[in-house]
């Protein structure tokens, strides 16, 4: 079993890849098919509504930190390179870094962003939606397995 500091950066990163994971779900299981449920000028406005309320400290401060977190537990893991539970914890971060963050940064955002660019009544958006609401979910619900299995392979690390 790991103690000191790993006990409090794991304990920290369980959390913070869980709550994660929690918001992602969330998207994936019933925010998204209640926005593809709206007529398409509506979705496109509620979604653009959303991504920017997300910007914000309330879940950046998880969404980021917990990517800061997992790049401390990484590095100070090969650093020091524990006796117990140093797979765990470097899979951990690393399926948070690249399957949770990473595909945010490569696959979400990008779309988030094209999306914003396009007038929620125009024909292109509502040409659109349909193929925006598909690929965003499908990479969400990568990102919500990474979370989830970090916040597992991090719980892993404790016992």
């Amino acid at each position: 079993m790991i103690d000191g500091p790993y006990l409090a950066l794991t304990v920290l990163g369980v959390l913070g890849t869980g709550v994660t994971a929690g918001v992602f779900c969330a998207f994936s299981t019933f925010v998204m098919r209640g926005l593809a449920a709206l007529p398409p000028a509506q979705g496109v406005a509620a979604m653009n509504a959303i991504n920017k309320a997300a910007v914000r400290p309330a879940f950046m401060s998880v969404f980021l930190g917990t990517a800061v977190l997992a790049v401390v537990i990484a590095v100070v893991t090969l650093v020091v390179w524990p006796k117990d539970a140093a797979v765990e914890l470097l899979l951990g971060s690393g399926l948070y870094l690249v399957g949770s963050f990473g595909v945010t940064v490569a696959a979400n955002v990008p779309r988030n962003d094209a999306l914003l660019r396009l007038e929620p009544g125009s024909a292109e958006a509502v040409g659109r939606w349909t193929g925006y609401v598909r690929e965003w979910t499908a990479w969400n619900h990568v990102r919500t397995a990474a979370a989830a299995a970090a916040a597992v392979a991090y719980t892993l690390a404790l016992a």
